[in-house]
């Protein structure tokens, strides 16, 4: 491209030479911030409607310009005004172009605004947005498993530590331990998002403005909750996207977590878990074989999520105040992470609401397995014996049904009172699963009972 030829950029002004055609290709951002133009346009109306509202442009400008960027946003949905690299960020395409829709007014719309603090304002809109739909995600995903765990509220599984059977339990705990954790992801997003809705707009570079901008006003306008204390800290802040990457980092690592399971229970080996064949895949050499590739393909997002929130530290970690160009390199970790996170949450409950458990399988291992062994040492205690000594006497009733082949209800009570005489008939009663599962009396416990009171807490208060 010829210099002659050179799209006008905003900051040109004081130079007496063009900015050299690799190092603008190089700083231009036009290819990550173009996904901004809805909330530059959006930030830019409310500024011109300010600035008439306080006498600084007129009533017919701000129609005019209100009028034209409507215009160039309808260019942009419609694919008719397409940005290129030469435009070196979307603010630059979006007033370019409003120049060639209504004239000099288009000059106006900067009175009091910079790049930094319009930059700052469409980065917190675009969070605003992101974490309101990252939100109503995530209340779908709990809606799909407040319905598994009714679903599966008296059917007994196992419960793990250490990836080893541990206690039976409620299959409906299972589930709503996962809505416990999804419900702190969403509080934190709305945590977040009070700090947020908070606007930037009249910082302008980092100082101020010496015009008579009305920020409430433009606050108001946006939706915003207040306006900026600092105007330093307004324009250099990315706590707002390093925390927003984090929680997402909490969500994704809550989804890999789920997915680890997911991709367990579904193999041959566990047989607890099917999985639809419209979310699993097969391989191109092995006929037989049916994969969980979404839960895995999860899993694997999360390290993704994780890279842009250490980019984004690394990125900040040195800037002195205020703004620095730096900063422009916030937008991929954070676009990528909030695409990447949306994505995630939503074609997972997709697949969990396609799988079921088998039920059959279920009984038959908790009826006969040695996850039964903590209600043997409960038994004891209930019979005044200290939990030290109960527990090992538990131990070598374990080791006794190991050597001998048994499982717990097998062994006769003739068996059991050569480990201690305050056996009698009632252990039978506790060497039940669902008599175990429902035993337990603690709030929040597994037991049918409270699983119950936990689904119906859960569904009031939504």
């Amino acid at each position: 491209m010829s210099n002659s030829n050179q799209k006008e950029l905003l900051w040109q002004s004081r130079f007496s030479q063009p900015f050299d055609q690799e190092a603008l290709k190089f700083s231009s951002s036009v290819h990550v911030d173009g996904l901004l133009y809805r909330e530059d346009i959006q930030g830019s109306i409310a500024h011109a409607t300010m600035l008439a509202e306080e006498g600084i442009i007129s009533t017919e400008e701000a129609g005019q310009i209100v009028d034209g960027l409507n215009a160039v946003e309808k260019e942009l949905e419609s694919g008719a005004l397409v940005p290129v690299w030469e435009d070196e960020d979307i603010h630059t395409v979006i007033e370019n172009r409003l120049k060639e829709l209504i004239g000099a007014a288009a000059g106006k719309l900067h009175s009091g605004r910079s790049r930094n603090d319009q930059v700052a304002t469409d980065t917190r809109l675009y969070l605003r947005r992101n974490i309101d739909r990252l939100t109503g995600l995530i209340g779908q995903m709990q809606s799909t498993l407040l319905d598994k765990a009714e679903r599966y509220g008296t059917t007994i599984m196992f419960g793990y530590t250490h990836l080893q059977r541990a206690q039976p339990m409620s299959a409906g705990h299972y589930y709503m331990a996962w809505h416990s954790m999804f419900g702190r992801d969403a509080g934190r997003l709305a945590d977040l998002r009070k700090r947020a809705n908070i606007s930037p707009l009249g910082a302008a570079a980092f100082a101020g403005s010496t015009l008579p901008l009305n920020t409430a006003r433009s606050a108001e306008l946006l939706g915003f909750d207040g306006v900026f204390s600092n105007s330093i800290d307004a324009v250099s802040d990315r706590d707002l996207v390093i925390e927003f990457i984090s929680s997402c980092a909490t969500i994704m690592m809550h989804l890999s977590r789920f997915s680890e399971d997911v991709i367990l229970w579904s193999s041959a080996e566990f047989n607890y878990l099917g999985i639809s064949d419209a979310f699993a895949t097969g391989s191109s050499i092995m006929p037989q074989k049916k994969n969980a590739d979404i839960a895995e393909l999860v899993r694997g997002k999360t390290g993704r999520v994780y890279g842009n929130l250490m980019n984004i530290l690394t990125i900040m970690k040195g800037l002195p105040l205020s703004y620095n160009r730096d900063m422009q390199e916030d937008k991929p970790p954070l676009f990528d992470t909030a695409e990447t996170t949306a994505q995630s949450l939503s074609i997972f409950r997709r697949m969990i609401e396609n799988t079921w458990l088998n039920e059959e399988r279920l009984a038959t291992l908790t009826a006969d397995d040695l996850s039964l062994a903590t209600e043997i040492a409960e038994y004891l205690v209930k019979k005044h014996i200290p939990f030290r000594d109960a527990h090992r006497i538990t131990g070598k009733i374990v080791a006794y049904a190991i050597e001998n082949g048994k499982s717990l209800p097998s062994i006769s009570l003739d068996e059991y009172r050569t480990f201690s005489d305050a056996f009698d008939e009632g252990i039978y009663d506790d060497l039940k699963p669902d008599a175990s599962v429902n035993s337990k009396k603690t709030a929040g416990s597994c037991s049918f009972r409270s699983v119950k009171e936990q689904i119906e807490k859960a569904r009031s208060s939504k």
